[in-house]
């Protein structure tokens, strides 16, 4: 687990953390506290965090001011808009036509490659505040587990007399920690306001249901590195936007499947707290004022979570998934587009180099959710899509997502020979029929019940035998 969730540290990622911004930090480092001697520190930054802490404070025990559940989500909208600043450019007429048009073409152009319909009902221009305000109901979903795993270890270490008596105190410290949770959530959503390029950039369906969503700024400033025009990297993007919704739309059970594999993952969170007894039975209290000291202790391991076995499956099941969406939206967009962007094939590879490498986007996850929300086996993924679509077609193909255990897992991305041969001699044919599937299983379940039914019931002449051997003793 190379990043680890609100403010977990881990030394092998140093570099990446630290960042090369005045001033600033990486994506991973939220709060913007360099190491040893605070280089390029910004006061004003500290004011705007000693500000909100004041205002959450001063607001403890009043009517109406506690934050329901474990992250203080006004702590967090707040921050991360005051992150984005005044720079935030106001959609124009054009920019919003833009964007309406480019995602009706791209509409138009994947009906030829794919089976599944057109799941986006609108399309829309978002600015980044637009982004933080319509996706914060799915982070709350996301980051809540971690919260509540981790502020719930703390407390469950407590015999239940010291619970009793710090009942009070543990609520505080529950705000608190909801105000911390906030702000480490509004920094790091700020970050990613700034790079995400459409709602399912990376790769979860973050935003509203039926809504196809791109962002005209950050499209600009992605397309100013490229030898493509804007307008068709614009076209482009609105087509993967769009195979995106067209999935999550039409397969019911993939949008659960995926956030309820980054929900199973944040509730394994588990804590040493044996290693945490011996570090604080060392520790010397001078290290606490002292940055470097204090960040020499953190690195050691003891404070970090650990790894479970649980998590482990969770993560697996979570990348194979991520994989397969990946691979199968960028097979559908480049049959979609075909040679009308002659651009198309370069954009891909830019794209998928930006996934595996770990942009700003997923360190920032990383950040949130204590994972890395990178699809390892994507090329594997996108070349068994590809052969399914030359052998099978594209009616079997896009088959195989009627029902999650036709899907082939991490296995079956490394060889899948076998996967391609199982879809092309039926395999994805029996849960096309769900009436005449549950017609086949009530009546073997009927016919499990005579054969009991009957193997129960006592042989003729059983029981008349039975009552005259009992007369004549």
């Amino acid at each position: 687990m190379a990043d680890l969730p609100f403010g977990f540290s881990n030394r092998d990622d140093d570099d990446r953390n630290r960042g090369d911004e005045p001033g600033g930090s990486g994506a991973n480092n939220p709060f913007g506290f360099g190491g040893a001697g605070a280089a390029g520190f910004d006061p004003a930054q500290l004011g705007q965090m000693l500000t909100s802490l004041g205002q959450m404070l001063s607001g403890m025990g009043q009517p109406g001011s506690a934050q329901a559940g474990p992250v203080n989500y006004d702590v967090a909208k707040r921050l991360a808009r005051q992150q984005l600043g005044s720079t935030i450019t106001p959609l124009t007429p054009g920019a919003t036509s833009a964007v309406t048009d480019a995602a009706h073409l791209a509409e138009l152009w994947l009906d030829g490659a794919t089976t599944l319909p057109a799941g986006a009902t609108k399309a829309v221009a978002w600015t980044a505040n637009d982004w933080i305000e319509e996706t914060l109901p799915t982070w709350k979903r996301l980051c809540d587990p971690v919260a509540e795993q981790i502020s719930g270890m703390w407390t469950a270490q407590l015999p239940e007399e010291a619970k009793e008596f710090a009942g009070p105190m543990v609520g505080m410290l529950g705000q608190m920690g909801g105000l911390a949770f906030g702000s480490q959530l509004g920094q790091a959503l700020g970050q990613l306001a700034k790079e995400v390029l459409t709602s399912t950039d990376i790769g979860l369906p973050l935003g509203p249901s039926g809504t196809a969503a791109l962002l005209p700024a950050a499209i600009s400033e992605f397309s100013a590195g490229l030898e493509q025009p804007e307008s068709e990297i614009l076209v482009f993007l609105a087509a993967r936007e769009a195979a995106h919704q067209r999935l999550f739309a039409h397969v019911p059970w993939l949008r659960q499947q995926v956030l309820g594999a980054v929900e199973d993952y944040a509730r394994g969170i588990k804590m040493d707290f044996s290693s945490i007894e011996q570090a604080a039975q060392g520790l010397d209290p001078t290290a606490l004022t002292d940055p470097s000291k204090l960040e020499e202790i953190l690195s050691q391991g003891a404070f970090e979570p650990q790894t479970t076995p649980e998590q482990k499956q969770a993560l697996e099941r979570l990348e194979t998934l991520l994989a397969l969406i990946e691979g199968w939206v960028q097979v559908v967009v480049t049959d979609a587009v075909g040679d009308r962007l002659p651009g198309a094939g370069a954009l891909a590879e830019t794209l998928r180099r930006r996934r595996a490498t770990g942009g700003p986007a997923e360190q920032t996850f990383a950040t949130l959710v204590g994972l890395e929300l990178r699809p390892r086996k994507l090329r594997e993924a996108a070349a068994l899509w590809r052969r399914l679509t030359t052998d099978a077609g594209l009616e079997m193909r896009d088959g195989v997502w009627a029902h999650p255990d036709l899907l082939p897992d991490s296995d079956d991305l490394d060889s899948p020979a076998g996967f391609i041969d199982s879809v092309i001699g039926g395999g994805t044919t029996q849960f096309d029929d769900p009436l005449a599937q549950l017609a086949e299983t009530e009546a073997r379940e009927r016919d499990a019940a005579l054969r009991e039914k009957s193997d129960s019931a006592p042989e003729d002449g059983a029981g008349p035998d039975l009552g005259k051997d009992s007369g004549a003793s």
